[in-house]
Parts: structure tokens; C-alpha cells; sequence
């Protein structure tokens, strides 16, 4: 998938990537036909628990049928929501997520922070 998302970034007209924990990602991409439209890909890519790859499954949506597809979809998550599984905590999910990315941003902002100080140091011997 990574080849084909490099390969196929010229069709690529707007994409978004939704983060859903630490071994799952979707990617919500915009293609353009040589024709002039417009259709979706909607992949899920999965990271392979042996860390050799990933496993990836995508859908093409056309846009005959985004309504419907979005008017289902809409539908289908109200209903497990609202009738199978009124009492749980979805937005659990979201804050967990933002403190995991949170995690990541401070580690990575304190790595630079020791890289800077390292150099710092260097430079006043």
C-alpha cells in the first residue's frame, strides 16, 4: 500500500489519514480520473504483529454513491450507539488517542530538547 499511495500521489487531489491507536491507521483519499471526476479510496492499514509490513484492505466509492453510502453509514454506527450499545463511552476512545498523540509530541519535542543541549555542550568544549 505504502508503494501504491508514492506511486498514485499524482491522482491524489486531498487525503486524510485518521490514527486509530497504535497499530491502525485509515486513509481517506480524494483520487481525480483522467476523465476529470472524482471518487474516494477508503483504506485500512493495519501494522502485522511480526512488525514485517502491513496488511491493507481498500475500497473504491464513487460518487453515485456517496449519499447512500453516507446515509447508511450514519445509520449503522446510530444504531449500535443508540440501540445496542446506548451506555458505552465513545468519546473514551478520542481522549485516549490525544493523550497517546500528546505522548509521542513530548517525547519527540524532548528528544530534539537533548539533541540541542548535546550540541550545546559539544560547542563549549
Amino acid at each position: 500500500m505504502e508503494n501504491d499511495r508514492k506511486n498514485n500521489k499524482s491522482d491524489i487531489v486531498y487525503s486524510k489519514k485518521v490514527r486509530a491507536g497504535k497499530r491502525r491507521s485509515y486513509f481517506i483519499d480524494v483520487k481525480k480520473t483522467r476523465g476529470e471526476d472524482f471518487y474516494l479510496t477508503l483504506t485500512e492499514s493495519t501494522k502485522r504483529f511480526n512488525g514485517d509490513g502491513y496488511e491493507r484492505h481498500k475500497i473504491f466509492l464513487y460518487k453515485e454513491d456517496f449519499n447512500r453510502f453516507l446515509r447508511s453509514l450514519e445509520e449503522s454506527i446510530n444504531h449500535v450507539k443508540e440501540e445496542l450499545m446506548p451506555d458505552f463511552d465513545y468519546d473514551e476512545f478520542d481522549r485516549r488517542q490525544q493523550e497517546w498523540e500528546d505522548k509521542i509530541a513530548a517525547e519527540r519535542e524532548n528528544e530534539g530538547k537533548s539533541d540541542s543541549l548535546e550540541s550545546n555542550d559539544e560547542m563549549s568544549w
